[in-house]
């Protein structure tokens, strides 16, 4: 089975044409089982090219998108001496459970490193410890699945929360909402498809009541097919979802060359949130769904992306308004000036069309 992680994207600012996926996300997952003998069992996924990052190895081909096993094997030391030094259980004293002798083995795409530590002379709750990734980029997350099966429960850690207690009752509803919240915000923040998006189809506007629209009909629509993806009720492929996206892109940025129309845009945007809502749920879906919280964490999730965009578009819209007066030749009837709107649609046209590229040959 293969692993499913998001490669890292390096960030790039607004405006400027780099050659970058469109999300930053740094992701491992990890499998922590408490047995009743106390011991505890830690499995920890990592991308052959994440492995190859962090511990200077050579053993992912990109070609393929595989690791290759033989060097996997001659290989694994360094490998996992980097995951040994950066993961731990211990009691809630301090007190380290002794681990056992760790093992590496390729994974399709990635490889998991297994071990598993002794508890017996450990009182109390047990504590599961990691800063694999998140020693080189702090916001890097772990997915922790606690306990076997699919349905077993899930914790997300980062550089800011580096453990989770294995004998604790699940997270409240209240922690789950503020995590959820936060990565939905970050996610907004990061997907600069997504800014570019709402960038675009808002660069003609000048009057609140078009924006308010468009928002609301972005939304709606990118909370039914997030909705539905994340529930995996319709499932469409990131390979066809991708692409889409970029392509929204680029039609929103020209069509500011053949209209001035604000007032029906909405219409576009509704569908388009569609498929930016398929996005949205693949980036959600790597993270995992509580299984104790699931509407919350959606809810929350859908919130924060909502936040994100919301704020986005307040702080373009105004700053449009401003450039209006300042380049008014008179300044009691300012207009939206074509070359800034044709100027900034351009760029954006060649951003979007670069995503669509890049992501059609890297499907």
């Amino acid at each position: 089975m293969r692993l499913r992680r998001v490669l890292l994207a390096g960030a790039i600012a607004f405006g400027a044409v780099v050659a970058v996926q469109a999300h930053q996300v740094n992701l491992s997952t990890a499998r922590v089982t408490l047995a009743a003998d106390r011991s505890v069992n830690v499995e920890v996924g990592l991308k052959g090219s994440d492995a190859d990052r962090l511990a200077g190895t050579a053993i992912f081909d990109p070609q393929r998108d595989q690791v290759d096993p033989t060097l996997a094997a001659a290989s694994a030391a360094p490998i996992v001496a980097y995951v040994s030094a950066h993961i731990a259980v211990v009691g809630a004293d301090g007190t380290a459970c002794v681990p056992g002798t760790a093992t590496l083995v390729p994974d399709g795409d990635g490889v998991i490193f297994r071990n598993r530590f002794s508890c017996r002379g450990v009182a109390g709750d047990i504590i599961y410890r990691s800063t694999v990734l998140t020693d080189i980029d702090p916001a890097a997350r772990q997915v922790v699945l606690i306990g076997e099966g699919d349905s077993a429960p899930q914790a997300l850690l980062d550089g800011s929360n580096t453990e989770v207690t294995l004998s604790a009752p699940p997270p409240s509803l209240l922690s789950t909402l503020e995590r959820y919240l936060v990565t939905g915000i970050e996610h907004i923040f990061l997907g600069y498809d997504h800014i570019a998006f709402l960038v675009a189809v808002v660069l003609w506007a000048r009057r609140l009541v078009p924006v308010i629209k468009i928002v609301t009909a972005f939304t709606i629509a990118h909370s039914i097919t997030l909705s539905l993806a994340a529930l995996n009720i319709v499932v469409i492929p990131s390979a066809v979802v991708e692409p889409a996206i970029a392509a929204s892109i680029v039609y929103v940025a020209m069509e500011n060359f053949f209209t001035r129309n604000i007032d029906t845009r909405w219409r576009v945007t509704f569908a388009f949130g569609l498929v930016h809502g398929f996005g949205f749920a693949g980036a959600l879906r790597e993270v995992g769904l509580p299984t104790n919280a699931v509407a919350t964490a959606l809810a929350a999730f859908n919130i924060g992306v909502e936040i994100g965009q919301v704020a986005i578009v307040s702080v373009v819209v105004p700053a449009l308004i401003v450039l209006d007066q300042l380049m008014a030749v008179d300044r009691t009837k300012p207009v939206r000036a074509a070359p800034l709107v044709y100027a900034l649609s351009a760029l954006i046209t060649v951003l979007g069309s670069y995503w669509f590229v890049a992501r059609v040959f890297d499907a």
